[in-house]
């Protein structure tokens, strides 16, 4: 869906600007003066990234207003971000699904399950034997990921990765022997460096990475560069 019919569906849910609820001491507070939820946080920085991939917005406009999103207090702090793009009125209920699906959400920060890691302002590190699924999800804001694969327990030798990352930088370090494919990622104001051998699947590991990054970094090494680099740092 484009950002205009979003955020005309946004305008549908809202209330008039005269709705009101009471305060702890019985004052009406209006709905520009309700308190948001990190969920709608993180729904108006979406609408925000679909703004800057249609072009109404700069990325140094993007991160302007996402600094603006991320101190925001109120609906009207809020809104004030998305006041200028079009299908958007003031008000109304909190933006998001209104009944969101049940289930227990994972620390911010951590590994799922279902082979989803989520970072939220956090540093997120897997290393060691730890077991990596046939599709791995990265979704993180203003998060460091690194995933060391090389002595990773695999169930398949072809492993997909999806990465939604905005202001972060994710590390893969993999196998000498391994391949990495990164042409699948669509990049706004970020970068993917690609250390190690590309091409068919032909050794123990195979990495097909996509998805799209945002002010963002993808940096795939082998564990002897990695150990170049810091004796590098070390010695100058």
């Amino acid at each position: 869906m484009s950002l205009p019919g979003m955020l005309g569906n946004l305008a549908a849910m809202g209330g008039p600007e005269t709705a009101a609820s009471s305060g702890v001491d019985g004052t009406a507070v209006g709905d520009r003066d309700l308190r948001v939820s990190d969920l709608e946080r993180e729904h108006v920085g979406q609408l925000l990234q679909k703004a800057v991939g249609l072009g109404m917005l700069s990325l140094g406009e993007f991160t302007e207003r996402m600094d603006t999103v991320l101190a925001a207090k109120t609906r009207g702090e809020l809104n004030a971000v998305l006041i200028d793009l079009p299908g958007i009125q003031l008000g109304g209920r909190p933006f998001g699904p209104t009944a969101p699906p049940r289930y227990t959400a994972p620390a911010v920060g951590s590994a799922r399950s279902d082979g989803a890691i989520r970072g939220r302002f956090s540093s997120v590190q897997r290393r060691g034997p730890w077991h990596v699924p046939p599709t791995l999800r990265i979704d993180c804001w203003f998060s460091s990921v690194d995933l060391d694969f090389t002595t990773a327990i695999m169930s398949t030798q072809v492993v997909e990765i999806r990465v939604d990352a905005t202001c972060s930088s994710v590390d893969l370090i993999v196998p000498r022997e391994a391949t990495v494919d990164l042409n699948g990622l669509d990049l706004v104001g970020s970068g993917a460096h690609n250390r190690v051998r590309t091409g068919p699947p032909i050794g123990p590991l195979h990495l097909v990475v996509h998805g799209r990054l945002n002010l963002s970094s993808v940096d795939v090494k082998t564990p002897f560069r990695l150990r170049w680099m810091r004796g590098a740092r070390l010695g100058g």
